[in-house]
């Protein structure tokens, strides 16, 4: 490969954490996670979600972590390196952030828009109103167009990405990431401090029997992807990028329990804070772009708490966007031999090509639409969280349990420290997951086509 995990790759244990916590945590924390949280019954989609993380999530992450750091190589050749019947598992691999990162950086633009609003003082110009009109491209002027923001977002993104491993990706982590959880924790408390916040918390919090169902099942493992980096090639570049003396389980461990927290910090931001003000918790994802601007307006000093919360979603979004560009440069300099130049150019460049679609999709496009009136960003993101992704997921699972032996896995993680976990892992991915996730996506696709009602 081009740049070797020998020579050039995270400095050590902290550095692969808060870079591969900077790829979990990001808008799948704090912009889908309270959303799906508030649709799907509160307490009872998080029972679900953590179940899901701390064996399934954590199980999938030590098998992609291991896969890229046995194999030192992206996820396009990681598999083929290891049997070459099997490299097209690669390639649906690496498909996965190539479909992802567009639309990804598109919303990633709302969220620069709206940080830029209340930091200048526009409080008062945030309304429904501003949000519709600003994503079907209907607001006057260069600076309110969603394609400007577009861009910008891009561009920072790529600056982290042409920098490098070491000095760009690992060096943001480390600033972003601490900043990001300082933000975190103060506007969650804040938010908590609100009248009626109790109400919300019991919602968010108490499962209750009646919301546990097949669709809320969907939704956790959906999320679960999403917010964990899962089948999308991140996770094995990442172990490419890991050091042989670092501990495998303890630090995925670490990842996967500062995601969740995240994730459920941020649910306990927005979602309690919502019902405070008697805004509705099934506004879907205009949750944070409609409904959390009204929370904003009842809290003292909503404007400063609004522009602090914007650029904590900027900061998740930013680490996120980084790793999926990552695992495409990656490949590009590994398989066509090019410089991180070259390479994160040529990823720009389709970046952009395909996030267009995504960002014009609600305004000049808004024509063309997909199952069940679906815009662009809606039909690619029901794609790749639905259908993909578990794809990807269920062929891993097979790959490491029946074609080249969970002992693959088991002995690289042993290399640097023991394996607690060691029978947990080998059931989920022999067992557990790939049926699990069979049914789950042949009920989801079901369900889609009209076959049958969740």
């Amino acid at each position: 490969m081009s740049e070797s995990n020998k020579s050039v790759g995270f400095t050590g244990r902290l550095g692969f954490i808060l870079a591969m916590a900077g790829s979990a945590v990001g808008l799948g924390n704090l912009w889908r996670f309270p959303y799906l949280a508030a649709e799907y019954g509160g307490g009872a989609f998080i029972l679900i979600y953590v179940i899901l993380a701390i064996t399934f999530g954590f199980s999938m992450m030590i098998a992609e972590v291991c896969i890229g750091r046995k194999t030192g190589k992206s996820c396009f050749e990681a598999f083929g390196s290891i049997n070459e019947k099997w490299k097209w598992v690669g390639w649906l691999a690496a498909l996965v952030p190539a479909i992802i990162v567009p639309y990804y950086c598109v919303i990633g633009g709302w969220v620069t828009k709206y940080f830029v609003e209340y930091a200048t003082g526009n409080a008062a110009g945030v309304t429904d109103a501003f949000f519709t009109g600003f994503i079907t491209c209907d607001l006057p002027g260069v600076f309110d167009s969603p394609v400007l923001w577009f861009l910008v977002f891009v561009a920072l993104v790529a600056a982290v990405v042409v920098a490098g491993v070491d000095k760009g990706i690992e060096r943001v982590s480390k600033i972003l990431m601490p900043i990001l959880f300082i933000l975190l924790i103060i506007i969650t408390i804040f938010s908590l401090t609100m009248d009626g916040a109790v109400e919300g918390l019991k919602y968010y919090l108490i499962p209750h029997i009646e919301d546990v169902s097949a669709k809320t099942l969907l939704a956790a493992v959906g999320q679960l992807f999403y917010s964990m980096s899962l089948a999308m090639g991140i996770t094995i570049t990442y172990g490419a990028y890991m050091k042989k003396d670092v501990a495998v389980e303890k630090s995925v461990r670490n990842v996967s329990m500062i995601d969740t927290g995240v994730a459920l910090l941020a649910g306990l931001m927005i979602v309690p804070a919502v019902v405070a003000i008697g805004g509705s918790v099934n506004s879907g994802p205009g949750l944070m772009f409609v409904t959390l601007p009204h929370v904003f307006d009842a809290m003292p000093a909503g404007e400063f708490v609004a522009a602090a919360f914007f650029l904590l979603v900027i900061f998740a979004a930013l680490t996120s966007a980084i790793s999926l560009m990552e695992a495409l440069v990656y490949v590009l300099m590994e398989k066509a031999k090019m410089n991180r130049y070259v390479a994160s150019a040529i990823v720009v460049v389709g970046i952009v090509a395909l996030g267009m679609l995504s960002c014009l999709g609600f305004g000049p496009l808004s024509n063309i639409t997909f199952i069940d009136g679906q815009t662009f960003l809606d039909f690619i993101d029901f794609i790749s969280n639905s259908i993909m992704m578990p794809i990807v997921a269920i062929v891993t699972c097979i790959f490491i349990g029946f074609v080249v032996g969970t002992k693959f896995i088991t002995d690289e993680v042993e290399s640097s420290g023991p394996f607690k976990a060691k029978k947990l892992f080998v059931i989920m991915i022999k067992w557990v997951c790939p049926i699990g996730l069979f049914l789950i996506l042949l009920t989801g696709l079901l369900s889609v086509f009209g076959v049958m009602t969740l």
